[in-house]
């Protein structure tokens, strides 16, 4: 584990009498890559913007490498942030473009030239340095922007939504060259978006946030996986989320039939909810798995059916490799590793903070 280097110690933001960010706290390590994820008003952006030094938290400290920097300006921050409307300027050519902050810090001529050299080349715009923002694509024109910010050697790099601009294709493109880019540079990134799969391609740390709340903060495999409430499991990627019963420990009820699953320490006939991945859920011949049920709708979506399956009283979403047209009778069934628990929040209070009773 690389060193910590920022520390989001009980932040809280308030705008217009609005809780923003409630009580968050965050630690961000060295040459991490961590994606802020969550829905349009949920904090991530606030947050992205309190450690930038754009906003000034109501209560709480930022930690940065172990410096308290919670009234420091933004400029006399180790950071640079790439927005994503790019910012460039557009009566500047490229080289004076990404030239503007050492100017300012009043580096040399040779320093400069070979800076913007170093940096064009790092994002593949070698060559463009005469061009003019508006001759460039989208994806040019952030690519330049990323290099004005990676020219002042900052220990971290904030990026606001940098590809929502961007067609799929070149958001795709780019999602690489920020991986390449943060091998390469060996900084920290901290991103924000509300793109769950860019999340879960780029990331070494995602953290999922709600209403001001970190709902759960871990690597993409764990937080798509391993799930700890029904909204994470619903924002990350397709799911399946049904009430159920666990009736002791490895042993779930869902929709009135009984599951062999991995989870323990629940209790003994306990409501919880249970998420299964479309991916996990098995189309048996009937009279071969445990709940029967019907196709009703089946796409093609290139590398997958999807299909949805009602059964038990609830409409499935399965993916499958394997067609089964509407209509077929079939039987689901899912094996006891893809089945997780969690605990059903007790009121919305404890659904917005991702609160689960102690076991």
């Amino acid at each position: 584990m690389e060193k910590e280097l920022i520390n989001l110690d009980h932040i809280y933001k308030s705008y217009d009498g609005q809780l923003i960010l409630d009580d968050l706290s965050l630690v961000i390590h060295e040459n991490e890559f961590v994606t802020l994820l969550g829905p349009s008003g949920c904090g991530k952006t606030t947050t992205l913007r309190i450690i930038g030094g754009f906003e000034t938290p109501d209560k709480g400290r930022v930690i940065f490498d172990g410096q308290d920097i919670t009234a420091l300006a933004p400029n006399k921050r180790q950071l640079n942030t790439v927005f994503q409307k790019y910012a460039l300027f557009t009566h500047m050519d490229i080289a004076d473009n990404i030239a503007f902050g050492l100017r300012i810090k009043n580096k040399s001529d040779q320093y400069i030239k070979d800076k913007i050299s170093y940096a064009l080349k790092l994002v593949n715009l070698d060559g463009y340095e005469h061009r003019m923002p508006d001759s460039l694509s989208g994806g040019q024109q952030q690519r330049i922007a990323i290099a004005r910010a990676i020219v002042n050697e900052p220990k971290v790099l904030l990026l606001d939504e940098p590809l929502g601009a961007l067609d799929l294709k070149l958001r795709q493109d780019m999602q690489y060259e920020l991986i390449r880019l943060k091998r390469e540079l060996g900084i920290t990134f901290i991103y924000v978006t509300h793109d769950q799969e860019e999340a879960l391609t780029m990331s070494d740390h995602i953290v999922v946030m709600n209403q001001g709340y970190i709902q759960q903060e871990g690597t993409p495999e764990a937080i798509y996986n391993e799930p700890e409430n029904a909204f994470v499991a619903d924002f990350i990627g397709d799911s399946n989320i049904i009430s159920a019963t666990m009736v002791k420990d490895e042993l779930v009820r869902i929709l009135g039939t009984e599951f062999p699953c991995v989870d323990k320490g629940f209790g003994v006939e306990k409501p919880v909810d249970v998420v299964i991945r479309p991916e996990d859920v098995k189309l048996v011949k009937r009279g071969e798995g445990k709940i029967p049920g019907v196709v009703s709708h089946i796409i093609f979506k290139g590398v997958h059916y999807e299909m949805e399956v009602q059964a038990g009283g609830f409409e499935w979403l399965v993916h499958s490799t394997k067609e089964s047209p509407a209509g077929t009778e079939v039987d689901i069934d899912v094996d006891p590793f893809d089945i997780q628990v969690m605990n059903r929040p007790a009121s919305e209070d404890e659904q917005a903070l991702g609160v689960v009773d102690d076991v």
